[in-house]
């Protein structure tokens, strides 16, 4: 690099830096020097050419005597820096729009010259020079030489593609030597049970990309917020850039301020919806310290109200005299109505439709409620012996039902539900009718635990290898529910425990004196910040007591198989056996999955799983007899209400007359 072209460059240094910083500069060997933000243009650039935007390989027209069409070369000595001049470079991407003369071309190329030199100065090297070449005729990065490359280029018209080299000398990538983070009030560094340095994500040694510098600065006030220091703000960001030994030093001078309490909460934007109910789902109190985790859950919480399609979090930009923080919550109502419909099949269990009506705000207090129906035909014969065609009308399978939910119960955080539901199931091991209907107030304790109580009924009829039953089921189930995970559909971090238990007594009205309990966990990590591979595991338990097996209903019998269960195996299937090898129903269920879900893509995703379960004859799981195992394989596409899903499933130690293979296909994950 010339003496010229090398002032140029530290001084187009100076511009980029300051200009991405937003600083007058600080100066280090007589260079003014302030990093920025730049590398955004190359990753944005390298995002948009996976989808075919940049870097397509398709070619120039051929010469015309109207336009004067072009080849781009890009000449950089290393491929990932021509890959950041491809994507980030207009004159590549117009290529097939050429422009009608040479004078075009060459002020074309005259203007990409900076964007290229951002983009290397992006990825961290500061001292790369670039150069155009046009018909052999050079174009600096001051412009000069563009009308003679103007002149060459208009001498191929019609006859050839006008060549165009982009030469570039990116130098070194230059890498961070230091990183202080002062307390700009002390101009000391803060303590580490301030602000833990070992949690910033720049290490001396990693290359001292624009972006990477300037995300240091976010990192270092999303710590300080996350210790209650709610109005912590970057003061001055001093990049230093060492041209003579390819480092720069950085310094960033961060105001704390004071430690925060939450404030007073308002609520604005309730249209139809009464602002109480909102408020019953706002679990912060005032003088509580404040965490950005806590406004999070909180907006989470408040988008729980089905009528929510939006809550919005706006801080105040000053403390209140008691030292803490007002905040307002802007609500945004959804549409008031809404119609669903959905499919599923399994090649195993059959193919189903659902369809569902909701009102989510009935009488202007929250008030959801959901009509429902599905229907479906069963691969399977309900107990007979006999295996029909299962298009059989026998073999029809559904649920229709009606749901209800006064969330906020007078401004509390207690919320009254009821149910009410006509099923028909038919398995391998049994044919079942019954209506059910409940009824249950849920306490809420926080963003993610509650517990509710309430009363059941439920008539039905059962028919099985013990015959058939006309039963009654009258008691009080209980339960609760702690769910910590980030997403209903897709979680990818945290955890979820549902646990149940209801007793029915014949000095209720039900004809047998029955008691069912039922648990669940599931736990999610994620192994990297964007949840691009995700561990998912799953254990479920259940048990029965107080009748023998064939005194319960055998819709209450605990049976695993099936797509929400242990894949591979036919819906309900796997339990203790009865008269010609029917599956009866167990005393007790264990089930477990584990899932590594992947991400191929942002919308394509592959799944390994194993699965494992079976019921037992006992009340409690006997774990060394007839547990079954499973193993496959899934597909997800993933889509902006959840992802659908493909499962392909296969039982280990497949028995006689289990089939060897099962697909799945839904919406959702499979837990």
């Amino acid at each position: 690099m010339s003496r010229e072209s090398g002032r140029i460059s530290r001084r187009l240094v100076g511009r980029f830096l300051n200009s991405a910083f937003g600083l007058g500069g600080c100066v280090a060997l007589g260079i003014p020097a302030a990093l920025g933000l730049n590398i955004g243009l190359a990753e944005s650039a390298r995002a948009a050419s996976f989808f075919g935007l940049f870097g397509s390989d398709e070619q120039p027209p051929a010469p015309t005597s109207e336009t004067l069409p072009y080849q781009v070369e890009f000449n950089a000595g290393e491929s990932a820096t021509a890959g950041i001049l491809r994507d980030t470079s207009d004159l590549y991407r117009l290529r097939l729009e050429p422009p009608p003369n040479g004078d075009g071309l060459a002020r074309r190329v005259e203007a990409d010259l900076p964007r290229l030199l951002d983009a290397l100065w992006g990825e961290g090297y500061y001292d790369a020079s670039i150069r155009a070449v046009v018909a052999g005729q050079t174009i600096d990065m001051s412009g000069k030489g563009r009308d003679s490359a103007a002149l060459a280029a208009d001498k191929l018209r019609g006859a050839a593609l006008v060549p165009v080299k982009i030469e570039v000398t990116p130098g070194a990538q230059f890498k961070l030597r230091t990183l202080r983070i002062l307390d700009d009030r002390t101009g000391a560094p803060f303590p580490n049970d301030v602000l833990p340095m070992a949690r910033i994500k720049l290490d001396p040694g990693d290359p001292a990309r624009a972006g990477a510098l300037r995300a240091v600065e976010s990192q270092a006030v999303d710590l300080l917020r996350s210790r209650s220091y709610a109005l912590a703000r970057v003061v001055k960001s001093e990049p230093v850039v060492q041209h003579t030994s390819d480092v720069v030093d950085l310094t960033i001078r961060v105001d704390a301020g004071p430690k925060a309490g939450i404030g007073k909460i308002d609520i604005t934007g309730t249209e139809t919806v009464d602002p109480a109910v909102v408020r019953s789902f706002i679990y912060l109190e005032e003088d509580e310290p404040y965490t950005p985790e806590k406004i999070a859950a909180m907006r989470k919480s408040i988008a729980s109200v089905e009528i929510v399609g939006s809550a919005r979090i706006l801080e105040a930009e000053k403390l209140n005299p008691q030292g803490n923080l007002p905040m307002t919550v802007q609500i945004g109502e959804r549409k008031q109505h809404l119609v669903a419909a959905a499919a599923q099949y399994s090649t195993v269990d059959g193919p189903s439709v659902r369809a569902a009506w909701t009102d989510r705000n009935l009488f202007g207090g929250g008030e959801r409620l959901r009509l429902e129906s599905s229907v479906g035909l069963s691969n399977a014969s309900g107990g007979k012996t006999t295996n029909p065609n299962w298009l059989d009308p026998d073999h029809l399978v559904g649920r229709v039902g009606a749901s209800f939910i006064k969330p906020g119960l007078y401004g509390t955080r207690n919320d009254l539900l009821a149910d009410l539901y006509v099923v028909r199931e038919v398995t391998p091991g049994y044919t079942s009718s019954f209506v059910n209907g409940s009824t249950a107030i849920r306490h809420r304790f926080d963003e993610a635990f509650y517990v509710q109580g309430g009363f059941e009924f439920e008539r039905g009829r059962a028919s099985d290898p013990f015959g058939t039953t006309d039963y009654t089921l009258v008691g009080v189930p209980v339960s609760a529910r702690y769910d910590t995970t980030d997403n209903p559909l897709d979680p990818t971090r945290g955890v979820r425990v549902i646990a149940s238990a209801a007793g029915y007594s014949k000095a209720l009205g039900s004809t047998v004196n029955l008691l069912q309990a039922k648990a669940q966990a599931s736990a999610y990590y994620s192994f990297d910040e964007e949840a691009r591979t995700v561990l998912a595991g799953r254990v479920a338990l259940g048990s029965l007591a107080g009748a023998t097996i064939s005194q319960i209903p055998s819709s209450r019998r605990f049976f695993a198989g099936g797509g929400g269960s242990v894949r591979g195996f036919a819906h309900r299937s796997l339990s203790p056996l009865g008269p010609g090898g029917i599956p009866i129903g167990g005393l007790s269920l264990f089930e477990a999955s584990l899932e590594a879900r992947i991400k191929i893509t942002d919308t394509i995703g592959i799944v390994p799983f194993v699965d494992a379960g079976s019921a037992f004859a006992t009340s409690t799981p006997e774990f060394g007899k007839n547990m079954r195992f499973s193993a496959g394989l899934g597909l997800r596409y993933y889509t902006g209400f959840g992802p659908i899903r493909l499962d392909v499933a296969t039982p280990i130690g497949r028995r006689a007359g289990e089939k060897p293979v099962a697909v799945y296909v839904s919406v959702g994950q499979s837990f």
